[in-house]
């Protein structure tokens, strides 16, 4: 079997695409124009990509961006004034605070003194608890990608059997809440289950975010299974410095239906979902009906 390659590169600008035709509507027929502030702290290389990327994404849909980009020595305080200021902010619809932050600033502090419904990364515990619960929250950007190809794959998920390897707050747990919202029957593992890959082999839907390279191999998967890789890890093989997932993509694809590759995969989807959330925090933000087929 020769899996279907799930192309998130191509998916991503699609969604950007309708997001960019919304940011237009929204401008033309309520004069309103989505704003997202990013704020950067320190000069963390891979951070900086990222903060550029999303500059620019946020641009070619038609948004406002506010970059803020801080000294790594900010203080605490300085950064939880900077948050207040972008909470009051009527021009500001989304609010992203980079991580990782430095050592000296409380993390979770910062995250949790944003606005909730302008919290456009899903992080804020109040936003965790209502997705937990199954109401109207913010996303995580990533977990909101991979539920977005699902659907695009499947159609319905209902009944459907998904395993999820990994725990973390950021993809692991919300992915597998987004699945049981979607009635999935759904397990989640992790690096010391017993018996893994006899876990992995039940799975429909496979979603790798354990963070450890090329973990999931053929043995894991179960043939035709879906396979979403969510891993980005940066090796040295044949004295090239390359990325692979969390997925031995050879491996698994001998024998998934589908799966996406890294990179090109989940990873573009990340932005995208950004920008979805900030036209959907726009749209709540001033009483509009939220964009059809991008959000949870």
């Amino acid at each position: 079997m020769t899996a279907k390659v799930i192309d998130g590169k191509a998916f991503a600008a699609r969604v950007r695409g309708e997001v960019a035709t919304h940011v237009a509507a929204m401008k033309a027929g309520h004069g309103i124009t989505p704003g997202l502030a990013v704020v950067l702290v320190g000069e963390d290389p891979a951070s900086r990509v990222y903060v550029k990327n999303k500059h620019a994404s946020t641009i070619e849909v038609g948004m406002n961006s506010f970059e803020h980009r801080l000294p790594a020595e900010t203080s605490e305080a300085d950064l939880l004034a900077l948050v207040q200021r972008l909470n009051n902010d009527p021009a500001v619809h989304g609010i992203l605070v980079q991580l990782p932050l430095p050592a000296h600033v409380n993390s979770d502090l910062i995250i949790n003194a944003i606005n909730p419904a302008k919290d456009v990364d899903g992080f804020h515990i109040s936003n965790v608890g209502l997705l937990g619960t199954g109401q109207k929250a913010m996303v995580p950007c990533t977990p909101l990608g991979c539920l977005m190809m699902l659907r695009d794959h499947y159609g319905s998920l209902a009944g459907l059997n998904a395993v999820v390897v990994g725990r973390s707050n950021i993809v692991g747990k919300p992915m597998a809440q987004l699945l049981l919202n979607e009635s999935c029957t759904v397990t989640i593992a992790h690096s010391r289950t017993k018996d893994l890959e006899a876990v992995c082999q039940r799975a429909d839907i496979l979603v790798a975010a354990v963070g450890r390279p090329e973990m999931i191999t053929a043995a894991h998967v179960r043939a035709g299974a879906t396979v979403i890789d969510v891993g980005i890890n940066r090796i040295e093989r044949g004295g090239k410095n390359i990325l692979v997932g969390d997925v031995d993509y050879a491996s698994a694809a001998s024998v998934a239906g589908a799966i996406t590759p890294v990179p090109g995969g989940v990873g573009p989807m990340t932005i995208a979902c950004l920008l979805a959330n900030t036209l959907t925090a726009t749209a709540r933000a001033h009483g509009l009906a939220e964009p059809k087929g991008l959000t949870a």
